[in-house]
């Protein structure tokens, strides 16, 4: 417990709650025992909105986002008070102002959350209205505040400018120790093949976002602010990262042939998995020592690991006759060389907290790392072409602008008949609560009630037993950090502590304190119950509607890798940024197809559509990513033979068979014939590939024993990659064939 409560103490999240708890409560303490405790309450209401903008990046993209958000949030207060007298003047400039901060959402996760400030501002300005001087005042103050949170945001990076990188390292070690350990599982005998697979292609998803953060971190900071040893470092260790999700990836066998094959040598399958555990709990043993920052010692012994497989198939060679053997030792060395590889990199990432390193391979392609990252501008183009029914965040953004709206006269209402406080409070919870997404709106509504409740009751009880002021206001202030570190990690819990907070803070201003939170209670539920409904009724964006497009784009990835694959095989050389691109790619197409599978479980089941049948192509398409990763890796890390033209007729073969399952994705149909027309073709292909060891003895008197065994294992582990890349390719045709056919 005490061990988790440090690494909580110590994540970004709790970090982040300290710093805007600080930029409120030191303004607020100062202002009120100079008597100015509403001055107080607007600049911490100016730090506090500019708080959620504030996400990891570089120090120059932190602080211009902090201001823009500054100056979002100023403006809103500004505008809101100067119209609010003036009704044909304010509703339609709030229905505008809304509408649009809704839609910058369409530039990225930056976007969203100024978004979201923006929003926050113009519902509680609503609820603050000011007149006369006081309008500049107010407004001058909530500058302040964003500036004095920036500030100390500042600050707290240039203190420790290295720890969110750490931190997020960390996690992606864990994450990919994780997937690793997932693919030990699948040496199981009794493996529940199918369960571990979905796992890892949930695995994905977090995997993808993980490595997206760190590219940002890692390689934008080296553009705009020079590259520093540590920096260098910590990129090495991200490249290395990247190369063993491949290789694990890439150990795309036949798990039920291969414990068929070795069912009477099980020792064989038994320290290769030993070996596959030993490689993820390394990682993990990596990922410890930075957390904990404390120096990495070894636990495993990897190379001796290695040296175990190596002796169990010389044992699985002596035991049969050289002929009986080879199939089985071609397999298992195969399988021994992708487990060098992995260690190889393991070892660099060892050397990179152990020892002195050198940096030549990184500044080698500090050229072409810029190309890794998501374009970081904001052209008008963009925002235009999602002027349409079609864009999930134009609806989205017509839905949230209507049922503000809605909660809006809900509120007047309900002021003047009901006589309730702060009805500001229901758009509040419209904002908070509504996402683009059903599922997560039906989370967050359900989340938010109890939190609310059972804060409330846990808030009431406390009050009722402690009366001293000091130590309300400082229970106040802890379940504030704590409110605010937990909402990203368990958004129950931070609406419990925030609910706490907010009756802590009312019991020390009013003595009516048990009203205000009874309209708190009601005004929420009045909310999430609008943002519910809303997300069901007014133009919802129900994933199975979007997923043909995940599908496609993750086949098309698939296929544009298989293409990279394939000139890098013909053309030999270093591996190329086009390559490096395309893998990348099929990576976070994959991830993006899962994460939309993810979010159409959470709906109702009535927009549960083929479910399986989706599942199904996720899962082919998983499989041909691990397919390519393994055939791009032999090719890689290996002195490989000039590609005949059978090769290059199947990978043509199954690069039109992925075309031909986009083209139905995209609805127009084209004639069978055309895709059917070079099956003969291919069948005599297959032929001459699988006749390649034969000719290769005849055509080539090789007399160097490793030289031949080379060649063999080259012939070999390509023969079965590709009638195994065909037969996906076909099956993903059919299956695509299938989806639309339920249509």
């Amino acid at each position: 417990m005490i061990e988790k409560l440090r690494r909580f103490a110590d994540s970004t999240n709790f970090t982040k709650a300290v710093i805007v708890t600080i930029a409120s409560a030191m303004p607020l303490v100062i202002l009120s025992q100079l008597g100015y405790f509403e001055y107080g309450i607007a600049v911490a209401l100016g730090a506090f909105l500019t708080y959620p903008a504030d996400i990891p990046s570089n120090l120059q993209h932190k602080v211009r986002g902090l201001l823009i958000t500054t100056l979002i949030v100023s403006g809103c207060t500004l505008m809101v008070s100067l119209l609010h007298p003036i009704p044909w003047l304010f509703y339609p400039f709030a229905v505008a102002i809304i509408f649009f901060l809704s839609m910058i959402s369409v530039y990225g996760q930056r976007a969203t959350m100024v978004s979201f400030s923006g929003l926050l501002a113009v519902a509680l300005s609503t609820g603050h209205l000011r007149e006369g001087w006081d309008i500049p005042l107010y407004t001058g103050l909530s500058l302040a505040g964003g500036l004095i949170y920036t500030g100390i945001s500042v600050l707290f990076k240039l203190v420790s400018p290295h720890r969110y990188t750490e931190l997020q390292m960390v996690e992606c070690l864990k994450l990919t120790a994780k997937y690793m350990k997932l693919r030990g599982d699948l040496w199981d005998k009794d493996a529940d093949r199918e369960g571990i697979i979905e796992k890892q292609l949930n695995l994905q998803v977090e995997i993808n976002t993980i490595h997206e953060s760190l590219r940002e971190i890692l390689i934008r900071n080296r553009s705009t602010a020079g590259s520093s040893n540590r920096n260098r470092k910590m990129l090495l260790v991200f490249i290395s990262l990247v190369d063993i999700l491949e290789l694990a990836l890439s150990t795309s066998f036949d798990h039920s042939k291969l414990q068929n094959k070795f069912s009477e040598h099980p020792k064989v399958l038994g320290t290769y998995q030993n070996l596959a555990y030993n490689l993820g709990a390394s990682l993990k043993k990596i990922a410890k020592s930075i957390e904990n920052r404390k120096k990495y010692i070894s636990k495993h012994n990897l190379i001796e690991d290695l040296e175990s497989v190596d002796k169990a198939i010389t044992s699985y060679r002596d035991a049969l006759n050289e002929e009986e053997a080879s199939e089985g030792v071609w397999m298992l060395s195969n399988m021994l060389h992708y487990a060098e590889k992995q260690v190889e990199k393991i070892k660099i990432i060892e050397r990179a907290f152990t020892t002195t390193i050198n940096f030549k391979d990184i500044k080698e392609r500090d050229k072409d790392l810029q190309k890794f990252l998501t374009p970081e501008y904001y052209p008008f183009r963009i925002l235009k072409e999602n002027l349409s029914m079609s864009s999930t965040i134009f609806r989205h953004s017509l839905r949230l602008t209507l049922t503000i709206i809605i909660g809006f006269i809900i509120g007047i209402v309900c002021s003047s008949v009901l006589k309730l406080q702060n009805p500001y409070w229901i758009l509040l919870t419209i904002i908070v609560i509504m996402r683009p997404g059903y599922g997560l709106t039906k989370q967050r509504s359900l989340q938010r009630i109890i939190g609310t409740v059972v804060g409330g009751i846990i808030a009431f009880a406390l009050l009722s037993v402690i009366k001293s002021t000091s130590v309300i206001a400082v229970l106040a202030i802890t379940a504030m950090v704590l409110g605010l570190a937990f909402t990203s990690i368990n958004y129950s819990i931070g609406a419990t502590f925030v609910t706490i907070y907010v009756v802590f803070l009312y019991g020390m201003l009013t003595p009516n304190i048990r009203e205000v939170i009874q309209y708190r209670v009601f005004d929420t539920a009045i909310g999430a119950a609008l943002a519910f409904i809303a997300n069901y009724f007014l133009w919802p964006a129900w994933e199975f509607l979007s997923l043909p497009m995940y599908i496609k784009k993750s086949i098309e990835a698939n296929r544009d890798y298989l293409n990279q694959i394939s000139v890098f095989y013909n053309e030999k050389g270093s591996v190329s940024t086009s390559y490096k691109l395309a893998r990348k790619s099929a990576f976070v197409e994959l991830g993006n197809l899962m994460s939309s599978y993810q979010r159409m479980i959470q709906e109702p089941k009535s927009k549960q559509k083929q479910v399986q049948q989706i599942y199904k192509l996720a899962v082919l398409n998983h499989t041909l990513l691990s397919s390519l990763a393994s055939l791009g890796t032999y090719i890689q890390s290996h002195k490989t033979s000039k590609a005949s033209k059978a090769f290059n007729v199947v990978v043509d073969a199954v690069i039109k068979n992925l075309d031909h399952a986009v083209t139905l994705l995209t609805i127009d149909m084209q004639a069978e014939a055309a895709h059917l027309s070079n099956k003969e073709e291919l069948a005599l292909r297959f032929i001459e590939l699988k006749n390649l060891r034969a000719r290769e003895l005849k055509e080539n008197y090789i007399t160097d024993e490793q030289e031949f065994r080379l060649k063999m294992e080259e012939a070999h582990l390509i023969i079965e990659q590709l009638v195994w890349l065909n037969g996906l390719s076909e099956k993903i045709v059919k299956a695509t064939k299938q989806l639309e056919l339920n249509k």
